[in-house]
This record gives C-alpha cells, sequence and structure tokens, in this order.
C-alpha cells in the first residue's frame, strides 16, 4: 500500500471515528443525557472553592492567575504541623485549577497550597502560539515557585499535562528544581512515548496517525467557532466525549461529569490545537533521573485511556524507590474518581516530603 493510499485511510479512520463521536452525541436520546445530569446542583458546587487571586508574570509577559490557601490559623496549644511545606498543584491539558476540587477541600487548612491556571487556559492570560509547549510550561512553573513560595520546602503535583510541566521544571531549572522541592506526586501522566491517536482508533498505524492526527487537529482548528459551538458547555456531545474518554467506570455522578464538561468546554479549541502537537513528539525520560533522590508518587487509574496505566509503570521502573499508586478502574480523571485514595497517598508524600 503506498504511503499517500495509508494516509488516506487513517484519514478516513480518523474522520470517522470523530464522526461517529458527533453521531452518538446527536442520536441519543436527549432524556438519557438528562438522567445522568440530574445533579446540576451538585455541580454548581464543584469547584466552587476560591481564594484571592494572585498574578504571576511570566518571562513572556503573559499573566497566569493563581490563588493561594493559607494554612488555618493555630488554635492556642495546637501542635506544630508542617508549615514550611507548600503544595503546588499543576492542572493537565483543557482544564483549570478548579479540577482540583476534591484535593483542595481535603486538604485545605492542613497545608498551605498553591493553585493556578496553565497559560491560555481558565482565568490565565492567552500565550502565543510559539510559548504553546511543555518547555515554557516548566518555565512557567519555576517562575510560580520562585514568587509564591520563597522559602521552605515544595511538594509538586501534577496532572496529566501538569505532571510533562514538572518534569520540564527538573528539566530546564535542575538547580532550583534540586533546592526547593522535596516530594512530588506524578498523576495520570506520562515523560514521552505518547500516541494520541490511539484514543480514537487502537487499529491505526502509529507511523500513519502521529501524521495525520496533527493535521485533523490543525485543519479543524481553521474553523474554531463551529468545533467551540459543538463543545458548548451542557452540550450532549461535550457531555458524552468527556463521558467516554474521561472516566473507566460508568457508574460516577452525573454532577461530576457535568464539571469536566465545563471546563473542557471552557478552554477554546485554538488552544487544545496549539497544544496538542507537544503529546506525540514529548520525549523526556532521560530527565526523570531528577527525581531519583526526591519522594516521588506515581498514581493512575487502570482504565485510563489518555495516559494508559503503562505510562505510569514505565516510569516506575526508572525510578524503583518511587511509589506507584494503582486505582483499579479509574480513568484519566482519577482525582475524581478515586479521590479517597489519590488523597491518601499525596497526604503520605507531603508526610515524608520535609527535608
Amino acid at each position: 500500500m503506498s504511503k499517500r493510499r495509508s494516509l488516506a485511510y487513517a484519514a478516513g479512520g480518523l474522520g470517522a471515528a470523530a464522526m461517529a463521536a458527533l453521531a452518538t452525541g446527536v442520536v441519543v436520546e436527549r432524556r438519557v443525557v438528562s438522567a445522568r445530569r440530574s445533579g446540576s446542583a451538585e455541580a454548581d458546587r464543584l469547584g466552587a472553592i476560591h481564594s484571592d487571586p494572585v498574578p504571576v508574570k511570566c518571562d513572556d509577559g503573559v499573566v497566569l492567575h493563581a490563588e493561594i490557601d493559607e494554612l488555618a490559623p493555630y488554635e492556642a496549644g495546637e501542635r506544630r504541623r508542617q508549615s514550611d511545606v507548600t503544595v503546588v498543584f499543576v492542572h493537565g491539558y483543557a482544564l483549570n485549577l478548579d479540577c482540583w476540587h476534591f484535593q483542595r477541600e481535603a486538604f485545605r487548612g492542613k497545608h498551605r497550597m498553591v493553585f493556578y491556571d496553565q497559560r491560555s487556559h481558565g482565568r490565565s492570560e492567552r500565550s502565543d502560539r510559539e510559548h504553546a509547549n511543555i518547555e515554557q510550561l516548566g518555565d512557567d512553573l519555576a517562575r510560580v515557585v520562585t514568587e509564591l513560595v520563597p522559602e521552605g520546602d515544595v511538594v509538586l503535583v501534577g496532572h496529566s499535562m501538569g505532571g510533562m510541566s514538572i518534569i520540564a521544571f527538573a528539566e530546564r531549572h535542575p538547580e532550583l528544581f534540586a533546592r526547593r522541592v522535596s516530594g512530588v506526586g506524578l498523576i495520570s501522566t506520562t515523560a514521552g512515548n505518547l500516541k494520541p491517536h490511539r484514543t480514537l482508533g487502537r487499529w491505526i498505524p502509529d507511523r500513519v496517525g502521529q501524521v495525520v492526527a496533527p493535521r485533523l487537529i490543525a485543519a479543524l482548528a481553521k474553523a474554531p467557532e463551529l468545533v467551540d459551538t459543538a463543545r458548548r458547555p451542557g452540550s450532549n456531545i461535550g457531555f458524552l466525549v468527556a463521558d467516554m474518554f474521561a472516566f473507566g467506570s460508568k457508574d460516577v455522578p452525573a454532577a461530576e461529569v457535568e464539571f469536566l464538561d465545563e471546563m473542557l468546554a471552557g478552554t477554546p479549541f485554538e488552544v487544545l490545537a496549539e497544544f496538542f502537537p507537544n503529546f506525540s513528539t514529548l520525549d523526556k525520560f532521560e530527565h526523570l533521573s531528577a527525581f531519583e533522590d526526591v519522594p516521588t508518587t506515581i498514581i493512575c487509574g487502570t482504565k485510563d485511556r489518555l495516559t494508559s496505566i503503562e505510562h505510569s509503570r514505565m516510569m516506575a521502573e526508572r525510578l524503583p524507590e518511587a511509589r506507584l499508586v494503582e486505582c483499579e478502574g479509574a480513568g484519566h480523571m482519577a482525582i475524581f474518581e478515586s479521590r479517597a485514595q489519590v488523597n491518601e497517598a499525596l497526604e503520605e508524600l507531603v508526610a515524608v516530603a520535609p527535608r
């Protein structure tokens, strides 16, 4: 089969998969989706925890939206807590800092915490295309640490693209990482070898899918307003895609699916298209060596369709001292589905992190 014909087949496969997803959203009876949305009032509560905004200006001038949750005031006679530890949470692709709702709810008042929206996400300013890459996200994280955690130990926790940002931080700022970071949590992420096209179809040949998938995204990006209309918050398509690709169980409360859907739909498709090429070219396994002397916990759901459990196991093999936590049955949003297990693992990480 010629290369041109292979590309045509792959394009057809990717296009068919995308169209199938759209058709599913169109033909599913609205009453079925409405039944899953019965918890909309609960969805309004999710993501409602906030602190006063703190601006962080990056080296290229982009201003990030950040928030700091300070420790609760000490009561008379209360024993000293780990007040010298700050936990910095770094969210993933197409999300924002609200995705940490269940961790923020569990740890608020117990630990000093920093949350921020990555560039072009949430309430942070838009980046130009040139700086929409993982390396810049690593630089942004370095700036957040420097400005918002001027002293004391730092524990970094990243989900998906947030974990990649942490690895890029370690790569690009090794002295700062070694001096300040005393613990790392890598959740539903990888250091490389991602094949995004497999999300749409595992039968698509890698050498073809890696070429066609970015082209398909780039083509859709030429009409972002049409894509964003289909992805609007609360749409059947957006709700079903969030449900199908982010969770491992069909028993996830509708409110949590809707909460995720709103974050995904709130990220413009142009932003998704700008960052998408990063994933197939990511190759930072060699930089995991920076984590060898840092307590590291790797967490992933066993039914993660976006960064499969094999990625976490591969990182754990390279870091034999790291702790691997597998969340049975959870998908990519293990921070929702398996929050009790995730929170327990993070609490244990923070406990051993101070130097």
